[in-house]
């Protein structure tokens, strides 16, 4: 407010009850300042400010009975917050994880380890259930798994043992529960975001019995696992494939590269390159081509 009021005196000075204040031009013109700031501000700093000067009209305008007040600074005035995916769990928050699940071993830590090591997605419809995780499939070149996020856009992806022993635990899991087997691995005792909810408190409580930050989510899971295999060589086509994407700049979002990622495949580019330029058969234009070089 008071940075709005040092706008106000040097902007619009005749300016000095509340009865005088207007949407046009002074809360327009404000909101325009804001946006020509430099250095300019984030959006999560602009909605800030709308939203405190907002609520401070909508209180005054209770209290000085004056109606016009509360829409000084509309709804639609304020954009929406940039949507951030979560980003890939450090190497250290990865390698602590997936040792605390292990040596855990119950219901919640191989639902993490599979969640982990296959790309299932951990948010949006509940996860590990059977339109999103099938009983892994004997290819010719080893199992693979059925995933989809919806039963008309299933996908297979190829898995490891480990993948595979993971499915059948749960399996065994879900076999001890008292609640009648719907063939899902985890039990739905009330709703889909019930069992959201309940896996994010299982990792919570994990994080925070390892000191970590207990703001890690579990579809940063999915996240590094995209990174993991582009990291591995997988190529871009292919992780869009594993990832069930059909927008490449959402795979660009999962898939973190950083300057070593950059170093690392130029390196490889240079020294094996794909697609080697012909040598001409002449030795004398060879040897021009190489001077001219």
């Amino acid at each position: 407010m008071h940075n709005f009021l040092r706008y106000l005196a040097s902007h619009h000075p005749q300016v000095n009850c509340l009865h005088q204040l207007r949407r046009e031009p002074h809360i327009l013109d404000w909101m325009s300042h804001l946006h020509s700031q430099m250095p300019s501000l984030t959006t999560e700093s602009y909605i800030n400010e709308l939203i405190v000067l907002r609520s401070l009209c909508n209180e005054l305008a209770w209290k000085e009975q004056l109606p016009e007040h509360a829409h000084l600074i509309r709804r639609e005035d304020i954009p929406r917050a940039p949507y951030r995916l979560p980003r890939p769990l450090t190497a250290q928050q990865d390698e602590l994880l997936q040792q605390e699940f292990l040596r855990r071993n119950d219901l919640g830590s191989n639902a993490f380890l599979l969640m982990r090591h296959t790309p299932v997605c951990a948010s949006g419809n509940a996860p590990i259930c059977p339109s999103i995780v099938c009983a892994p499939r004997a290819q010719n070149n080893g199992p693979f798994m059925c995933l989809s996020a919806s039963c008309k856009t299933e996908r297979m992806v190829p898995v490891d043992d480990f993948a595979t022993q993971l499915v059948q635990r749960l399996r065994f899991f879900r076999s001890l529960d008292p609640l009648l087997d719907d063939g899902y691995l985890l039990a739905r005792y009330s709703s889909k975001a019930a069992l959201v909810r309940q896996l994010r408190d299982y990792l919570h409580q994990v994080c925070y019995s390892l000191n970590l930050s207990t703001h890690i989510v579990p579809h940063q899971l999915r996240h590094t696992y995209a990174t993991e295999m582009f990291r591995a060589g997988v190529g871009f086509p292919v992780l869009m494939k594993l990832l069930g994407h059909t927008d490449p700049d959402m795979t660009m979002r999962y898939a973190e590269v950083t300057l070593t990622d950059l170093q690392k495949e130029f390196r490889r580019a240079r020294s094996q390159p794909r697609h080697l330029v012909p040598q001409p058969k002449d030795p004398s234009l060879a040897f021009q081509l190489g001077s001219t070089a």
